[in-house]
């Protein structure tokens, strides 16, 4: 068979973005293994590449965390019911996403018990125990979990009924410092998102029907797809005293008064995986920024049998020197597959790099790079070997950057009247940017007529809007609207 019937037999595997973006999406991650179907409604799960994402996410992250003073901790899977009633609108906001347990051992329980949806009530109760003196404070604690939340639709790694996460709570003596604390880990969402997965993000403030059940303000960074969607890729909450005084977490303060701490979540979970895929693939598949890919570079010796142990024995040296260096690195010296097949099948798996070797090269002291983004081949000297992969894969970790950012850009537009919004998300894919008066009723307008969601109030819009786009009235604040999933 050709090469070129091979890419077409190849590629028709997958769903051009196209024709059908979900399909594209599920054809993906499949093809690429990242992960199964489990028998249980709703959940999935994680084969080894794509655990191995979540893992480089979770290390970074991590680092990251520790380094602002954070420390892990776990607590319970199972959070008793009357923990919920004691913050009303948390408990409101949750109620119908939550399994209980109602039986255990054959005995049906005195008191529900929720599975984790989140930790908030859990982490409350224990803070309360642990926190005596402002010299307690501030109390920075992380938790690497899994929740729960039974969910109507699903989507693997965006929407499922369990996924994986993990979640910040601290408490302070005042406001100023949870702010800070809050305004602090969103920065670090921020960084990690742009400078670790190569995806631009939009900072703001979530609107009051969007914040998260029981907060005083909700923070987010904002994603947006190639399908124009947006996904919500991280979120910090300033919670105020709402579960300090809920679950009594007082303290005695420098003037020797009790008083209420002040407390903070924030969180990122699996969909990020999603939202990776979703911002960086393209009809081969996956494309993974180098930074948070398994493999960064996989090595494909070429050329017939009787070389084949000399070319061997050339890649095994070069692998060792990338191996010490620090790099990801791969060998596919299977014998049963040709090289134009594994070329495609590393394509289709996002693998930023690929080195390819025969004995022409070897003869010639040099080795061919491949980018698997811009598809360019550069020739090197084996001698500048470590040097160009990695050169070559800090270009690519910035040239996906600017790709994403690039579409993202394009697809924004400013929208000053709701027949603006809708024509655009008629006509196009993509966030606007457009004036809001403050007011629920304008806000749910939007949504019924055009389903968009007010995104957040960003920090710093491209543009300021005056009026806002249902009523007509001043505008309060600009804000991006796009549909999400």
């Amino acid at each position: 068979m050709s090469k070129d019937k091979q890419d077409k037999q190849f590629v028709k595997e997958i769903t051009p973005q196209s024709e059908d973006f979900s399909r594209w999406y599920i054809d993906t991650i499949k093809k690429a293994d990242l992960m199964s179907y489990s028998p249980v409604r709703g959940c999935i799960v994680f084969k080894p590449d794509g655990y191995e994402i979540w893992e480089n996410i979770q290390r970074e992250l991590d680092r990251r965390f520790k380094e602002t003073g954070h420390r892990n901790a776990y607590f319970p899977l199972f959070i008793p019911e009357s923990f919920f009633q004691k913050e009303k609108e948390h408990v409101e906001g949750f109620n119908p996403e939550l399994p209980w347990v109602t039986e255990a051992g054959g005995e049906k329980l005195e008191e529900r018990l929720a599975i984790r949806p989140t930790s908030e009530t859990m982490i409350g109760h224990m803070y309360s125990e642990w926190i005596n003196s402002y010299r307690d404070l501030p109390l920075l604690i992380n938790q690497w979990a899994n929740v729960v939340r039974w969910e109507k639709k699903t989507q693997p790694f965006l929407r499922t009924s369990e996924f994986l996460w993990q979640e910040g709570h601290t408490a302070h003596e005042d406001e100023a410092d949870a702010r800070r604390e809050t305004m602090q880990m969103l920065e670090i969402y921020r960084d990690f998102a742009e400078n670790f997965l190569a995806m631009p993000v939009i900072m703001g403030q979530k609107t009051p029907s969007e914040k998260f059940a029981g907060a005083v303000d909700t923070f987010s960074i904002e994603a947006m797809m190639k399908d124009g969607k947006a996904v919500q890729a991280g979120t910090s909450h300033y919670l105020g005293t709402n579960f300090a005084v809920a679950f009594d977490i007082k303290y005695l303060d420098r003037d020797n008064q009790h008083t209420f701490c002040h407390t903070t979540s924030w969180g990122v979970s699996t969909r990020l995986i999603g939202a990776l895929i979703m911002v960086h693939g393209d009809d081969r598949g996956l494309a993974l920024p180098p930074k948070v890919a398994p493999t960064q570079v996989v090595m494909i010796p070429i050329g017939p049998p009787k070389t084949r142990d000399q070319v061997i024995a050339c890649v095994d040296g070069l692998y060792d020197q990338l191996k010490q260096a620090g790099v990801r690195v791969k060998v596919d010296d299977r014998q049963d597959q040709s090289p134009g097949w594994k070329f495609n099948e590393y394509e289709m798996r996002g693998v930023p790099v690929r080195v390819e070797l025969g004995p022409r090269d070897m003869e010639n002291g040099q080795v061919v790079l491949v980018s698997r983004i811009t598809g360019e081949k550069r020739v090197v000297a084996q001698s500048q070997f470590v040097e160009e992969v990695q050169k070559l894969l800090t270009e690519t970790q910035q040239e996906m950057y600017d790709r994403a950012k690039k579409f993202r850009d394009e697809n924004m537009t400013a929208a000053d009247t709701l027949d603006e919004l809708k024509a655009f998300l008629q006509q196009k894919r993509g966030f606007t940017l457009s004036g809001w008066c403050g007011s629920d009723a304008c806000e749910a307008t939007v949504k019924e007529e055009t389903g968009a969601t007010s995104r957040n109030i960003p920090f710093e819009p491209a543009v300021r809007k005056t009026k806002c786009l249902v009523c007509g009235e001043d505008a309060k604040h600009t804000v991006v609207f796009g549909r999400a999933y």
